[in-house]
């Protein structure tokens, strides 16, 4: 069975197009390989694809920015 620890979602209060853009610049940080932000989902469900950043980190990133970000378990 293959593990998939190096996928991060998150729940997110990123609701908007603007959002999503300001995420497309701070997503170019070292060690995130891919990123997708469901604007459809009622939890704004960002998903992180890291083989080198953690939960923590993700979550530090977008509070910086002003935004809320939680892991989703």
């Amino acid at each position: 069975m293959k593990k998939f620890d190096h996928i991060l979602l998150f729940k997110t209060n990123c609701s908007t197009g603007a959002d999503k853009l300001m995420l497309q610049c701070l997503m170019q940080q070292d060690g995130i390989e891919e990123w997708n932000l469901d604007l459809d989902d009622c939890d704004y469900v960002l998903r992180v694809i890291s083989r080198t950043l953690n939960h923590a980190s993700i979550i530090l990133l977008l509070n910086r920015h002003g935004y809320e970000c939680c892991e989703l378990i």
